[in-house]
């Protein structure tokens, strides 16, 4: 029973042995995690087109459940800037001049969603679908989000009536022929905003630089009355924490946002890992994938119920966790404790809020997501990823969000099929004076032994590649200075064999041995040497044409030359 509460319900494991010393870092990150994300989460909601207290709504139980189930101790989960993108985008295309209370149902739905197909991939133990999304192709998605989610705030940057558009060129269209309607006192509040928060960054100052700016522009309209001069505020916030009830269940709501929720869960979950993992590391201690699959999961379910939408780990917020001294989930507990607070008792002063000021903070934290050094390193380092990134950040911005990592998703899974399809290989030679062999491209100095073709392959041998293959050694023979007598392959690299490779290889087999050409493997691992001898194709390659070491094997195929 121990054991079973340990694997499903990590808290069990923290809770009972927590130590006083831990107190103080969980308690100054949580109240510091809880005044960043005030502002920030009312921000997000406000970019997934739903009232700002939606975000705070989503700061609460999502933390408290993830808190129990989750397995990372510094995670910090809530609303973030691409899932609330990716949410405005999803409902967008589905309604349409719906009234607010059916956008922000869809989107308690879509949590709702968003958290059974997680918990799903968690139970199913389905957590490595994610590597199917590269690192290039993620950059490539999230450079160009953040570019979208920047471009979309101008309408609160301009005081301007702009249409919602996920197309950048769109959006500028639209800005700048309105450009003159601009409402100047709006614009100059935004801009005062962006500034101070990019210096409070550099300062680091001890409140959050999100709060101080929020703090101060709020005073600044409730002094001079800004309201009353266009200056568009969030208004009437309410108190109170949110009621439970189920969300909205409709088959055509479901049916239209199963896209949208997938794809949101699993780049929020690949959003989550990737930090959880960065900091596990940091402070030596593991994460299970598949179980922070189930915290996620069950934090977007139970949010569901509370008028939340989809949320996950974060970023900035995590590293600003991680740095005011979290030890333990409990630090996230605090986090909704104090949000609560605030729900219940200070909602009232975010009512002179200005827009302008939470589509800035919005603005300065997406703004980073832009991965130009990535770009560089993928241009110097590998150029297929470089294009990979490229093609995914471009279809981001001119498809759209999901459309874009779809095909970014894609891209990735044809280059992997045409990288096993065509793998690497090399033709190889003794390095002078050792018994160890290397690619006679790289290393032209190496020694070819005259009548021998010895060739590596860097891959598993499959259906995929047999036909490649065969060809590559008939073109190696055909090609080689002096005539072949023996091809030796090392096998190191080839780490499995199907029956299609198996008869391929056969063929081969059988077609040099009636040109007097023998075949050596050397350093064959036992799952293919095993399909080898079940099909027979150990036999007839021969026993003693097998060998533990390459050198081994080339210095038999001397030999037989020699009495040949």
């Amino acid at each position: 029973m121990k054991k079973a509460l340990l694997k499903y319900i990590p808290a069990t494991s923290w809770l009972p042995n927590y130590q006083k010393q831990y107190l103080q870092g969980d308690l100054i990150a949580g109240i510091t995690v809880a005044v960043m994300l005030v502002p920030q989460g009312m921000a997000y909601a406000m970019l997934a087109g739903l009232p700002p207290i939606i975000g705070l709504y989503a700061s609460i139980i999502p933390l408290l459940i993830y808190a129990l189930f989750g397995t990372s101790r510094q995670l910090a989960v809530g609303p973030v800037a691409i899932v609330s993108l990716m949410t405005a985008t999803g409902i967008g295309g589905v309604i349409s001049g719906a009234s607010i209370e059916t956008y922000i149902a869809y989107a308690v739905l879509l949590a709702l969603m968003v958290g059974i197909i997680q918990l799903a991939m968690g139970i199913a133990k389905v957590g490595f679908l994610v590597t199917f999304l590269s690192h290039p192709v993620i950059s490539g998605f999230t450079s160009a989000a953040a570019l979208i989610i920047g471009f979309s705030q101008l309408k609160h940057l301009l005081g301007l009536d702009i249409p919602r558009s996920h197309h950048i060129h769109e959006i500028i269209m639209n800005a700048a022929g309105q450009w003159d309607q601009s409402h100047m006192t709006t614009l100059l509040i935004g801009l005062a905003s962006i500034v101070l928060l990019l210096l409070l960054k550099r300062w680091k100052p001890m409140f959050p630089g999100a709060l101080v700016v929020v703090f101060l522009s709020t005073l600044a309209v409730w002094g001079f009355d800004l309201h009353e001069q266009g200056v568009r505020i969030v208004g009437d916030v309410p108190a109170g924490f949110p009621t439970p009830q189920l969300p909205m269940m409709s088959f055509d709501a479901i049916n239209a946002l199963l896209p949208t929720a997938i794809v949101i869960s699993l780049i929020s979950f690949m959003e989550s890992i990737s930090v959880a993992k960065a900091f596990a590391r940091r402070n030596k201690y593991d994460v299970n994938p598949n179980q922070e699959l189930v915290g996620l999961g069950l934090a977007n379910i139970a949010g569901s119920f509370f008028k939340a939408y989809p949320v996950t780990g974060g970023f900035s917020r995590t590293a600003v966790n991680g740095q005011a001294g979290a030890n333990t989930p409990l630090a996230s507990l605090i986090t909704a404790a104090v949000i609560s607070v605030v729900l219940i008792f200070f909602t009232p002063l975010f009512y002179f809020l200005p827009k302008a000021v939470l589509a800035a903070i919005i603005m300065t934290a997406v703004f980073g997501l832009i991965d130009w050094k990535e770009a560089k390193h993928l241009l110097y380092v590998k150029r297929s990823d470089f294009v990979a990134m490229m093609v995914t950040f471009f279809a981001t911005l001119s498809l759209g969000i999901e459309k874009g990592i779809l095909l970014g998703v894609a891209l990735s899974l044809l280059w992997i099929i045409i990288r096993s399809s065509r793998p690497h290989t090399a033709i190889l030679g003794r390095v002078p004076g050792t018994q160890a062999y290397r690619n006679l491209e790289k290393y032209p100095d190496a020694e070819q032994e005259d009548g021998i073709l010895v060739m590596r392959v860097d891959a598993q041998f499959y259906f995929g590649n047999a036909t490649y293959l065969k060809e590559l050694i008939n073109r190696y023979i055909d090609e080689s200075a002096t005539p072949v007598n023996v091809v030796v392959i090392e096998a190191a690299s080839i780490n499995q064999i199907d029956s299609s490779a198996d008869a391929e290889l056969q063929g081969i087999i059988t077609e040099l041995k009636s040109k007097n050409i023998e075949f050596y493997f050397a350093n064959v691992k036992y799952p293919v040497m095993e399909v080898m001898i079940k099909s027979g194709l150990k036999d007839l390659i021969g026993n003693d044409k097998f060998f533990l070491s390459l050198h081994d094997a080339v210095q038999q195929a001397r030999k037989s030359q020699q009495f040949a």
